[in-house]
């Protein structure tokens, strides 16, 4: 019988833990690409470039609708099998995105592609969960972690860069020969792991849960349009609303449901989500605020709108290294203060920034701004699963997945509402309020986190190095 050391079980499970943050990246840069492209697809397609966010509505809304049955399908079918087919599926489909001639077939295919990209990234998350073990848990999320911090930074420069010297055709055709090398990279890499109970499919609660999270987004894209359409959009909240009530109801008395809510039970979990779930909506709010300050109301390119909010990247990436002993010397409730401390302070330093604010200062204060969202997004990740026992890992990570795409999508919902409502004050008025609302946010969370157990967290800190 041959036994796998615990210095190849670390390298395998970082390997995997890589490859399932690039499908991640490339799933992420896709629903919020398009947005910099949309001018340029409009006019190639023959149609008004607000038409193209059906492309992207299409996207996210498969996305949270699909997620809760990763699980399900990753325990029946095999890891190995639904991962594979997820990335080559995403890859044929952004090869046919490129090749669509118009507006109708490039939302299908964008469907498609949302399929691919929601069965991707939560059974790899789960495929790390299960190898990394509770040990390497905070380093294999780390990993995991910074696609969600770059992608939505970095795609308004890179889809510009795209459009501006190729064509927006390449937005898509990029995830070609990224898609065959992961295809490649996960049969090697992925284990096949399936349930050893055949465990029957929750009809019912996954036709609740798809119908309310998939409102609930569709209302949060009408609310991102300059022009909101007011009856489409309360139908939908009032659709989604009820929906997601049902469903929680039928979860909680659910033999088999296709998400399970124990795991909120657990208070690691509860304040992942609970916290968490503001900070994320938080951060994913400011790459989309800043862009549109600095065009709208101080009149920069969007090139240099772009090149500009990078600097919250060079916080992110600058951080990475810090985020593991950070969280071995202090542990998880004082590293979550800290970072949602920071991040508030400077969301709310971001609201008396003005065009005569000298770049230095601006790009200091977008660095701090990148580096407390990093190290938080690894503590809340990480302390998800600290007391999730393996048996319990599918519906936890199922739950998670859908919790954090659904957080993710209504930041910028969140933002684009307030920036309208304050429209009158003109300027740079309405987003000086949103930075208020969001700094307010990230300050709900801080108060989260001092109210949180000391020890919260304590098994998968990262040990001590205690020298000889």
């Amino acid at each position: 019988m041959t036994t796998t050391t615990p210095a190849r079980r670390r390298t395998g499970s970082t390997a995997v833990a890589v490859l399932v943050a690039g499908t991640f990246f490339m799933e992420l840069l896709d629903g919020t690409i398009l947005a910099t492209a949309a001018p340029a697809m409009g006019r190639d397609l023959g149609v008004d470039s607000a038409a193209i966010g059906i492309a992207i509505t299409a996207y996210l809304v498969t996305l949270a609708v699909l997620i809760p049955v990763s699980g399900w399908l990753t325990d029946r079918i095999g890891s190995r099998t639904v991962f594979v087919g997820a990335i080559a599926l995403f890859t044929i489909a952004s090869a046919l995105c490129a090749a669509s001639t118009g507006l109708v077939d490039l939302t299908i295919w964008r469907i498609v592609q949302g399929i691919g990209g929601a069965l991707m990234v939560p059974v790899g998350r789960l495929v790390v969960l299960r190898s990394a073990g509770r040990e390497q848990l905070v380093t294999a999320i780390a990993i995991l972690t910074w696609p969600a911090l770059a992608a939505p930074i970095i795609a308004p420069f890179i889809g510009g860069v795209l459009v501006d010297t190729l064509s927006w055709h390449w937005i898509f055709l990029v995830n070609i020969p990224l898609g065959v090398i992961a295809l490649v990279a996960a049969i090697v890499l992925v284990p096949q792991e399936r349930a050893a109970q055949r465990i029957p499919f929750d009809w019912l609660g996954s036709l609740l849960a798809c119908f309310g999270l998939g409102a609930l987004v569709v209302m949060a894209s009408m609310l991102s349009l300059d022009v909101v359409p007011v009856v489409p959009a309360v139908l939908a909240g009032v659709v989604g609303a009820a929906c997601t009530w049902l469903a929680i109801r039928h979860f909680r008395r659910a033999p088999h449901p296709i998400m399970g809510l124990d795991a909120f039970r657990l208070e690691t979990f509860r304040v992942s989500h609970a916290g968490g779930s503001l900070f994320r909506l938080a951060v994913s709010a400011v790459p989309f605020v800043l862009p549109l300050l600095f065009q709208d109301a101080w009149g920069w390119t969007a090139l240099e709108a772009g090149s500009a909010v990078l600097w919250v990247f060079v916080g992110n990436l600058g951080i990475k290294p810090a985020t593991t002993p950070f969280l071995r010397w202090f542990g998880y409730r004082p590293v979550i203060i800290v970072s949602s401390a920071i991040a508030a302070l400077s969301v709310a330093a971001m609201a008396f920034l003005a065009p005569t604010t000298p770049f230095w200062l601006l790009a200091v204060l977008l660095v701090v701004s990148g580096a407390a969202r990093s190290v938080g997004f690894t503590a809340y990740n990480t302390i998800a699963f600290a007391d999730v026992e393996q048996a319990d890992m599918t519906p936890a990570n199922t739950l998670s997945s859908t919790l954090q795409q659904t957080a993710a999508g209504f930041g910028v919902a969140v933002a684009a509402v307030v920036i309208r409502a304050a429209a009158g004050l003109g300027g740079s008025g309405p987003y000086v309020v949103a930075f208020w609302v969001i700094a307010a946010l990230l300050v709900v969370a801080c108060v989260e986190g001092i109210v949180m157990s000391k020890t919260a967290g304590d098994t998968v800190r990262p040990a001590r190095r205690v020298r000889p």
